[in-house]
């Protein structure tokens, strides 16, 4: 894979949290991955406008249920991925 090699201006506590966190792995590679995130994040949300335009909005009732459906049991409403 190509890479670029860029200049960014990032405000300092997130920086040090962000090199905090990238651990062993390099602090590019971090960035690289929570930009990926972001992007796919991003094109998710076109996607879902997309559809809501087409379809029209998603009824209430609808999305608790759904809502309903991707929490199990006794787990906690916001899930924090590994």
């Amino acid at each position: 894979m190509a890479v670029s090699k860029v200049s960014l201006s990032i405000d300092e506590g997130v920086l040090a949290e962000a090199r905090s966190r990238a651990g062993h792995r390099e602090l590019s590679a971090f960035v690289n991955d929570a930009l990926v995130r972001q992007l796919q994040h991003d094109r998710l949300g076109e996607l879902l406008d997309e559809l809501e335009n087409e379809s029209g909005p998603i009824p209430p009732e609808l999305l608790e249920e759904a809502r309903a459906l991707w929490r199990e049991p006794g787990e906690p409403k916001h899930r924090r991925s590994a």
